[in-house]
């Protein structure tokens, strides 16, 4: 054979190894909300040519037209008009013919994703390149979009319309740090104050007769003021929020509501955010709501809880997109604004002298935290600690019957490492009045503590103490380096369903900011005196791995959204 044409022969025999190199299936969804699902899809990934590949179920196969190709992502849909009433755009293809607008692919029987149990495979010809099936590899869910991320399906229930924001580090960054109820409601003022052109909010609840004079004079001076609150909270909507906003939309002041009972479904389980935008320019980013208790006037006793405003058009250029996708939508409804029965009443609260004022930081790395997008990044930084953490929350709850937490699971793993871990929760009586609830978290946890010589301790916050009526802080403190200041609770649905929002500020003399608040919590701290744990539970054998695997998953709590 001649050398010259050797090379030649080699390449032809590679040609179709390298056209089907990489295609494969990447996401679909046969249980859409649509009735009878015609907005069902498969998305393809890949690059070359398509000649040769079918994808098939129990009963059909769809096949491509000569000559398509694909480079990149590629959809096709059962219906196309169907997957645009749904989606706001036309997929690459459809197999069920609806529109000119979108070319069909090629179908041989009856294609039809079944929602409770079904297969889908990719073939090259007759060789099987992928498979998944339901029930048997993933659980379907109405209205969810399966997807493969770095070789695993569903990492996080992704929904139809919900947003996939990446994580971003932003770094040389200025912050004011503040603490509720010392300081927050004069940063918010201030912050507010400041406006010039535009205040974007977003909110789970809002209550607050200051910060709603506040926001109503700005957009007197002319700043162009947005609202989005959640439009189902627990418990519904007040006459309290529903007078203050109906004020504000008279005003000429745009508030939408995500889902609103009766409404279309929500992306979310809730919008549980606490941010406002300023002038796309700074963040405040809050566990608390806007509301008295929550940001109590200066001088006032209130929640205890962290805030931070961000003072960076990078992290802000960031929060405005997420409120662009939030605010646009299906379950965005404007609110009806009824008459104002009366108005807006303060409540009750008692004076008392705030020890901690607002401190300004420089030269920090901040990582917004979007839920469900990121926040896996919040057990990634408990992770990565060696020396401490320290962790105030509302509440913690197990998230399934047969799931533990796998946040705490990391707060315990570090402490088998070696980091001093400590945990403060709330002790307001909806929090302890169960049988599985803070207290009975408290005393496992310590149990545990003690049973594995763990350096692991738990308290619940004595309610008690002047000035600080509840714990409603969602934060985190790693190695005296990094802080998560954010709205996300310790439950399954928090991270995983909500949209919330929060940030991871590396800097030291934010953590020690945060830690002396702490600190000074934790003094205030009990442990829970009865233990839920019988002395069998425990003397059985077990290596570690067991025994957290069994401490994790005994709790299971009702699931609270304050």
């Amino acid at each position: 054979m001649h050398k010259s044409i050797l090379p030649l022969l080699i390449l032809l025999l590679l040609i179709p190894a390298t056209v089907s190199a990489g295609i494969t299936v990447v996401a679909f969804c046969p249980d859409p909300y649509l009735p009878h699902d015609p907005d069902e899809f498969i998305v393809l990934s890949g690059e070359g040519s398509l000649d040769g590949w079918t994808i098939r179920d129990n009963q059909a196969t769809l096949s491509f037209p000569p000559g398509t190709r694909i480079n990149g992502e590629l959809v096709i849909a059962r219906q196309a008009e169907a997957y645009k009433l749904t989606h706001g755009t036309y997929p690459d293809y459809e197999w069920e013919e609806s529109t000119p607008a979108v070319p069909n692919v090629i179908r041989e029987g009856r294609f039809i994703l079944a929602n409770a149990a079904d297969e889908i495979t990719l073939h090259y010809h007759d060789e099987l390149r992928f498979e998944i099936a339901w029930p048997r590899d993933i659980r379907s869910r109405e209205g969810q979009v399966h997807r493969i991320i770095d070789g695993e399906w569903n990492p996080r229930p992704f929904m139809i319309g919900q947003s996939d924001f990446s994580p971003l580090r932003v770094e040389g960054v200025s912050a004011t740090l503040f603490v509720s109820p010392d300081s927050a409601y004069e940063v918010i003022e201030e912050a507010i104050l400041s406006a010039d052109h535009t205040i974007l909010m977003s909110v789970y609840e809002f209550t607050h007769p200051g910060i709603a004079d506040l926001i109503r004079d700005a957009h007197t001076r002319g700043v162009d003021v947005r609202i989005l609150l959640e439009g189902g909270p627990v418990g519904g909507v007040s006459p309290e929020q529903t007078n203050l906003l109906s004020g504000l939309n008279r005003t000429g002041i745009p508030v939408d509501m995500m889902g609103s009972p009766g409404g279309e479904r929500a992306r979310y389980r809730f919008l549980h955010a606490k941010y406002l935008i300023i002038d796309g320019e700074s963040v405040i980013i809050t566990s608390e709501n806007f509301k008295e208790s929550g940001i109590p006037f200066s001088g006032f006793e209130g929640n205890r809880g962290w805030g931070v405003w961000i003072h960076d058009r990078r992290f802000a250029d960031y929060f405005s997109m997420v409120y662009a996708e939030d605010a646009v939508g299906r379950d965005i409804t404007p609110i009806m604004p009824l008459s104002i029965t009366q108005e807006p009443q303060r409540i009750s609260a008692t004076a008392w002298r705030s020890r901690y004022a607002p401190i300004q930081i420089h030269d920090a790395t901040v990582m917004p935290v979007i839920s469900p997008d990121t926040s896996r990044l919040v057990p990634a930084m408990i992770a990565e600690a060696t020396r401490s953490v320290e962790i105030q929350q509302a509440y913690i709850r197990n998230w399934t019957r047969n799931d533990p937490n796998p946040w705490l699971d990391e707060a315990v793993a570090a402490a088998h490492r070696g980091a001093h871990v400590r945990i403060l929760l709330d002790a307001t009586w909806y929090n302890i009045a169960g049988d599985n609830d803070n207290d009975e978290m408290v005393a496992f946890i310590n149990a545990y503590a003690q049973q594995a010589g763990i350096p692991l301790e738990a308290r619940l916050f004595d309610a008690r103490r002047p000035g600080i009526t509840k714990i409603h802080n969602k934060g985190v403190i790693v190695d005296g380096r990094a802080v998560l200041v954010s709205s996300i609770n310790w439950n399954e649905n928090s991270p995983m369903n909500n949209r919330e929002a929060g940030v991871i500020i590396e800097h030291p003399d934010a953590a020690a900011y945060y830690l002396r608040v702490f600190n000074e919590d934790w003094r205030s701290g009990y442990q829970s005196r009865d233990s839920p744990v019988s002395e069998r539970d425990w003397t059985k054998p077990a290596i570690a791995t067991a025994m957290l695997i069994f401490f994790a998953g005994i709790i299971i709590g009702r699931r609270y959204l304050r």
